[in-house]
């Protein structure tokens, strides 16, 4: 029998006597069968196997990135050394610029004399309550003064420019019903010292 003839009977096959059909048609379902256990060992297997292996290619990268980190860093391990060196005694430059509770009148002596050299006038210079942070104090200092717009400026650039560490926050500037040209400024400045008592915990 022709391959022909055996694919014009395919409506006559049997599927209980899968033995007695042609050799061409059991070549063909072979075929179709061992391509349909590819597509499906693909599917199921070797696509899990190629995402794995784009997952630990994506760590072997990550890797990679880290290990140039910490190679640097160990090849500059006496860099960073001096610089820990060099911030530590910073950090001790800028401690001892914190003012201890002793130095808090001479500082308001400062900012007062920075004032009145700014040609301003006081209406008030008010101490507020401490806030202790973690490694230092706050001490919050509510000033009032009046003065043109210049005047405030010097003195504000007087403040920022004190020794010790002062910091100017939550500006409010209003000009004077009498007069537009007099200005009333109320500012917050802060300084800081440290928190010794970190060191006992």
């Amino acid at each position: 029998m022709s391959v022909a003839d055996s694919f014009k009977n395919i409506n006559e096959l049997d599927l209980e006597n899968v033995g007695a059909w042609p050799a061409p048609i059991k070549i063909v379902i072979a075929i179709i069968l061992f391509g349909a256990v590819l597509f499906l060992g693909y599917k199921f297997h070797l696509e899990e196997l190629n995402n794995q292996y784009d997952t630990v290619l994506k760590e072997e990268e990550q890797l990679k990135d880290q290990f140039k980190i910490k190679a640097f860093q160990a090849a500059n391990l006496d860099a960073y050394k001096e610089q820990m060196v060099e911030m530590e005694r910073t950090l001790g430059d800028l401690v001892k610029q914190l003012p201890t509770d002793t130095e808090v009148p001479g500082l308001l002596e400062d900012i007062s004399r920075a004032g009145l050299r700014s040609g301003l006038y006081f209406n008030s210079i008010d101490l507020q309550e401490e806030i202790t942070k973690e490694f230092y104090i706050e001490l919050p200092i509510e000033i009032n003064v009046q003065g043109n717009y210049h005047d405030l400026g010097n003195f504000v650039s007087a403040v920022a420019s004190l020794s010790r560490i002062v910091t100017l926050h939550d500006f409010e500037i209003k000009p004077q019903q009498s007069n537009a040209e007099i200005l009333t400024m109320n500012i917050i400045a802060k300084t800081y010292r440290y928190n010794d008592k970190t060191e006992d915990n």
